[in-house]
């Protein structure tokens, strides 16, 4: 029988890849054994919850009480046989979710009492993928049960058409929990390292003591170097300027909806927000798949541009390009930001014009493969390739990295592309 080991995460007391609570084997006694052998159990207690018990597995360790119940847990979404009782001794695992509404809901109600939420979470979208339970999270009673996190929303938005009106205010719910706490996360970071970038990248030459760059204003002044003094006398400062309430920068935000791209979709939302509450930058945001629409005017709410995509479809990035050429009316103060794993279905070499010309022009172009956790996606490196040589290098790009990205975009310096 092949099983399927169960996800690990954070705040769980494992060996090596079980992700299981480490509570002393039932029904022995390991205070009256030998330091050594009481290890022993334990080893063969995770590999048991692990390997999931039947005739094939060897350990010889039953389950009972606690890890008992954990195991079944397990076995309803990773298990491929039958339930019952393993030669074992322990209940064989069994997947046993099926269609029921009512199972799956004291199911999500288990896995959080046995996992932390991290472990949950990755359960949760396991549990979608392996077991189609897609269709039940259009009923209220089980979103309320789910454990939100971004994946949860990417698969809401995905059901979005086929939500009923029961369903979308518990939806719109869990969605706005999750956003609440990427902005909690991300926004004060963002602003933070983006007015710092602003106030860099405005220059001026009568600057007070305290703003004076002093980097740029020796480089200014090399050739006033007196060798016999040892030092350079600046008859030009350079220093940074003040924020003040003008718009200085335009970005466009740029985002493929296809299904792949969920993840994305959601930090680019929450993203594009706290950029659009930044009155020095002014904030565009663009989704598209075959189609392109301007999320602009609900930047104010994350929520409603989430709920304004339409995940899957096709791919025409030429297209949406077009249109965020026509937004641009400042190109030497203007960064766009394409978000997207290349595969194009529209005019691939048009494409590469446009952004040939937007370069020549003077934007800033920024080309994410992804911007979540997850690291790169699948992606269509001859187009990468492509961009590469036009110098607008494409390479996946995590939240909380993208603040320094887009900062070197506004300065105008080499982007903090990470390592392969």
């Amino acid at each position: 029988m092949t099983h399927t080991p169960h996800p690990t995460g954070p705040g769980t007391s494992t060996g090596p890849g079980t992700g299981i609570d480490t509570a002393p084997v039932t029904g022995i006694d390991t205070a009256s054994r030998p330091p050594h052998a009481a290890d022993a159990d334990e080893r063969l207690r995770r590999w048991r919850l692990v390997l999931g018990g039947g005739a094939a597995e060897g350990t010889g360790c039953e389950l009972s009480g606690r890890d008992a119940a954990m195991d079944r847990t397990l076995g309803a979404l990773y298990g491929g046989g039958r339930s019952g009782q393993g030669e074992s001794g322990g209940a064989e695992r069994s997947a046993g979710l099926g269609g029921s509404a009512p199972r799956v809901a004291r199911w999500l109600g288990d896995i959080r009492t046995y996992f932390p939420s991290s472990v949950v979470s990755v359960m949760q979208r396991d549990a979608i993928d392996r077991l189609g339970l897609s269709a039940l999270l259009l009923e209220p009673e089980m979103l309320e049960a789910v454990e939100a996190d971004v994946h949860l929303v990417g698969t809401l938005l995905s059901l979005n058409r086929a939500m009923p009106e029961t369903t979308k205010e518990t939806a719109r719910a869990v969605v706005r929990k999750v956003v609440a706490d990427l902005e909690k996360r991300l926004a004060t970071r963002t602003r933070a390292t983006l007015t710092g970038a602003l106030d860099r990248s405005a220059k001026t030459y009568r600057p007070r003591h305290r703003d004076i760059d002093w980097d740029r204003t020796i480089r200014a002044n090399l050739r006033h170097y007196l060798p016999e003094h040892g030092t350079v006398v600046p008859e030009r400062l350079v220093g940074y300027g003040r924020a003040d309430q003008a718009v200085k920068k335009d970005v466009v935000l740029c985002i493929d909806q296809s299904g792949s791209m969920a993840a994305s979709v959601v930090f680019a939302s929450v993203f594009g927000a706290v950029l659009a509450s930044m009155r020095s930058i002014d904030t565009k945001l663009v989704v598209f798949d075959t189609a392109v629409v301007d999320l602009t005017d609900a930047l104010d709410d994350p929520v409603d541009v989430l709920f304004g995509t339409q995940l899957g479809g096709g791919t025409d990035i030429n297209r949406a390009l077009a249109y965020c050429q026509s937004l641009i009316t400042r190109p030497a103060e203007t960064v766009v930001v394409l978000i997207s794993d290349l595969y194009e279905g529209g005019i691939r070499d048009e494409m590469l014009r446009r952004v040939a010309a937007m370069k020549a022009s003077g934007v800033q172009f920024v080309a994410l493969l992804a911007l979540s956790d997850e690291g790169a996606p699948a992606y269509d490196r001859e187009h990468a390739a492509a961009l590469a040589a036009l110098g607008a290098p494409a390479f996946a790009c995590t939240p909380d990295l993208f603040p320094e990205v887009m900062a070197a975009a506004i300065e105008k310096r080499p982007l903090p592309i990470p390592e392969a």
